[in-house]
């Protein structure tokens, strides 16, 4: 029996609808706690989520507040303190260390077509006491606000706030610029410098003398001249508007802004926070020489942990300057730094090290290092783009964090003293958990599966270390969950409990696959090595009826998918398709060797891993061989654009998202040509001019040989050494099935150009062909529209051409 797939427009439009209408949980924060008058506590739950909004054709932030009663040992009631209430215009947020204040940089649109403005607001728990608009002190440009240099915090005492923002950059003329004439002889006619703003010393409530100067950071009166086209590095991909950082320092009782001197100009500083007592900063330093490498989704930056000290004005390295450094945190105590740590360049994500600073012996160690191999039981190692924002326990020692363990993503505590971790989801389904904050010993977390849109995790604190956990969980839309952090060494006892049920999105199955490649498909170098597929699928109608199946590699190529919401595999599994999102060998959470094994083998040994995934899944579930199809975006689409080619009678459609067809001609173009040499196999430095040996590989590796050409391997798996058999010759038949394309116009991660030259090699060979280009669109194809159109063009190629 042939399953019925949804093919109605309307009824396809109607449920993407519903489905996009669940939102993401994004943060959360816990307020002090309050002592009423009966001898209780409580403390306020804030939590954000975005929502997307078709009609307005965005995604709209909102808030949402509990209340957590609790009598030091557990919980005594939990419930929403108010309806939701979208926040407008928030860029960045964050509460003072006491809770009494809260900061908000907030955009406000310029009128009669101007540009928006920033200003930067201190509201207390009644009002909004200071706003600040920083586009009209002019002291520098944009504010950042990405997750890579932004930051926005509060000193110890309360008095300053530190953030990133643009380099203020002179205005430049015209060789024929008009001068205006010359009416007098003051600062005010003739532009003389204003008066350099007063040295002084964070923490002391009037302006002292120190060594470091606040003041514009070069800006220069002079306006230069045959500058106004002078091309300014960026900083690649989703941070097209960030050249220069620089520090900048709000006093909030003068309500003054003033710009960090002192930084060395060689280096470009973000993920600021206040030294201990305030005597200085601490900074992540990136060297953008000799020119700027893209940084989305790239952990291996050359970039180090410095202190600048405000009184004396000395900058100085904590780290090491030759790894990748992120993500510092300071333990409540003051006394120590955590921090990830990456080798520089090689793999963009990999396996991560976390260490740790002491400020006061000045002595730094080695918490995780990383893991070679996965194996259950033991801790999987560290797979995140960063650290919980507040990730200590209230004892200075332990911090939480979560990691991709194989297919799905756990919460771990770690002992920063012995190295020992604990798994605190064990005994929970299986699914994807991310820390959100951790404050006073209460842990909130984000739980979500296949099924299951995201849920919140609260743990409270005891008041003995040896007390049995105690915990709940509550719902917040639709879920949420309550636990207790337990003291060191009873961390296993930690358990998550329901309070309220909310039913999972109905009509989904989904189960997770490990596979081993056959021994012609081993990597020499890394044997034993295997790989996960998680399979949804529709749950209802008889067991015996023959899905289409769509097959979703990920990108990256070392990312993963985990066992969470996803809105396009649930909204195509709703429709009647099943989809499988394979984790080839290569993709993090299973170890090390699993991400060294695939430079070199792009185009190879993950190809192979897929389709041998494929024919699986096929052989042992009731799907349909007739009716399989591919989607995948950047890495992935490169997967499914070698599928086509490598396998031409397994698949019948495809879609790729901003796919890599030509590595050779991609390396000019893109933000990060270090992962074009370095995926190819070959040797990245900043200097790299390729011989045509290498362009040669680059190709050899790339979909756009296999579109109708025949080829020569010297060994029927090319992951393996060459014998001594010879070359055997492969025919590779042109692809066939109809390509549908989807590109953004503003991608400099795999720039458009890449989609347009398979556009064109299968257009010329008669083969279907479409494309979409989406303007404003960057390589995620994140903006609601693209993403909303995406779906739908994406929905109806598949009906079409797979008969469905």
């Amino acid at each position: 029996w042939v399953p019925q797939v949804l093919s109605s427009t309307d009824e396809i439009v109607e449920l993407y609808r519903e489905l996009s209408r669940h939102p993401g949980l994004k943060a959360a924060c816990l307020g002090p706690d309050v002592t009423t008058q009966y001898g209780g506590k409580y403390c306020s739950l804030y939590t954000e989520w975005s929502q997307r909004d078709l009609a307005r054709a965005e995604n709209v932030k909102f808030c949402r507040q509990y209340l957590i009663f609790h009598d030091g040992a557990s919980v005594v009631y939990s419930g929403p303190a108010g309806t939701c209430s979208e926040i407008k215009d928030e860029l960045l947020s964050r509460e003072s260390p006491s809770g009494a204040l809260k900061a908000v940089l907030r955009k406000v649109p310029g009128k009669e077509k101007k540009e928006e403005k920033q200003f930067l607001e201190i509201w207390d728990q009644n009002c909004k006491v200071k706003s600040i608009d920083l586009t009209a002190l002019d002291k520098h440009g944009t504010v950042y606000d990405d997750d890579h240099f932004g930051c926005l915090a509060w000193s110890h005492s309360e008095t300053h706030l530190l953030y990133v923002a643009e380099k203020k950059r002179p205005k430049a003329e015209s060789f024929f610029q008009s001068k205006a004439p010359e009416l007098g002889t003051s600062s005010e006619h003739v532009g003389c410098p204003e008066k350099a703003d007063v040295p002084l010393k964070v923490g002391s409530p009037c302006p002292g003398v120190g060594g470091v100067q606040w003041g514009s950071r070069g800006a220069d009166r002079v306006l230069p001249q045959g500058e106004q086209f002078v091309y300014h590095e960026d900083w690649g991909e989703a941070l097209s508007k960030r050249s220069v950082p620089v520090l900048c320092v709000m006093d909030i009782e003068a309500s003054s802004i003033s710009v960090l001197e002192g930084i060395p100009e060689h280096l470009s500083p973000g993920q600021a926070f206040w030294s201990p007592n305030d005597t200085g900063v601490v900074f992540v330093g990136w060297w953008p020489e000799p020119f700027r490498l893209g940084l989305q989704h790239c952990t291996n930056r050359r970039s180090a942990l410095f202190y600048v000290d405000l009184t004396s004005g000395a900058c100085e390295p904590l780290s090491g300057n030759n790894m990748a450094v992120w993500s510092p945190r300071l333990s409540p105590d003051r006394c120590r730094i955590i921090y990830l740590e990456n080798n520089a360049f090689g793999p963009h994500q990999q396996c991560s090290r976390l260490r740790m600073y002491d400020w006061y012996t000045k002595q730094t160690s080695t918490v995780l290092a990383d893991v070679p191999r996965q194996t259950w039981g033991a801790f999987p190692g560290i797979y995140c783009s960063a650290l919980p924002g507040l990730c200590w326990a209230a004892d200075s020692r332990r911090l939480v964090l979560d990691t991709a363990q194989r297919s799905q993503q756990d919460i771990f505590v770690v002992d920063t003293v012995t190295g020992a971790t604990t798994l605190l989801t064990a005994d929970t389904p299986q699914g994807s958990w991310s820390v959100l904050t951790i404050d006073r010993d209460i842990l909130v977390a984000r739980f979500s599966t296949p099924s299951c849109p995201h849920t919140l995790v609260r743990c409270c604190p005891l008041p003995s270390a040896q007390q049995p956990l105690l915990g709940l969980a509550l719902n917040l839309l639709p879920t949420q969950k309550v636990a207790v952090l337990p003291g060191a060494g009873l961390e296993a006892q930690v358990q998550w409990v329901c309070l309220q049920d909310a039913p999972a999105v109905p009509g989904i199955s989904w189960s997770i696959h490990t596979l081993q490649p056959p021994p012609e498909q081993e990597h020499p170098q890394y044997k034993g090595l295997d790989f996960d597929a998680i399979l949804l699928r529709p749950s209802e109608g008889p067991t015996t009826q023959k899905h289409p199946l769509v097959v979703m590699p990920h990108g990256g190529p070392h990312s993963v998918f985990t066992a969470g919401w996803m809105l396009y595999p649930v909204a195509l599994c709703h429709m009647g398709f099943a989809v499988l999102l394979v984790n080839y060998r290569g993709s993090l959470g299973f170890g090390q060797d699993s991400v060294y094994s695939l430079p070199g083998n792009v185009g190879m040994q993950d190809v192979r891993d897929v389709q041998l995934c494929v024919e699986r899944v096929l052989q042992e579930s009731s799907l349909d061989p007739g009716r399989v199809a591919l989607v995948g975006g950047s890495h992935g689409g490169f997967l499914a654009c070698h599928l086509l080619g490598q396998f031409p009678d397994t698949y019948h459609a495809c879609v790729v998202r901003n796919p890599v067809v030509n590595i050779a001609s991609m390396v000019a173009a893109t933000d990060i040509p270090d992962w074009c040499l370095t995926e190819t196999g070959l040797p990245y430095t900043p200097d790299t001019l390729p011989d045509p040996a290498q362009w040669t590989e680059m190709l050899h590796k790339s979909p756009m040989r296999y579109i109708d050409r025949v080829h020569l391997y010297p060994h029927p798996c090319p992951c393996v050494p060459a014998s001594s058999a010879g070359a055997e010759a492969v025919p590779l038949p042109q692809v066939r099935a109809p390509v549908l394309l989807m590109l953004g116009e503003d991608d400099q991660r795999v720039p458009p150009q890449q989609g347009l030259e398979y556009y064109r090699a299968l257009k010329a060979r008669g083969v279907p062909t479409r494309l979409l280009l989406y303007p404003g669109n960057g390589h995620a194809l994140a903006g609601v529209e693209a993403e909303a159109d995406g779906f739908m063009n994406m929905a109806l190629w598949l009906v079409k051409h797979l008969r469905c």
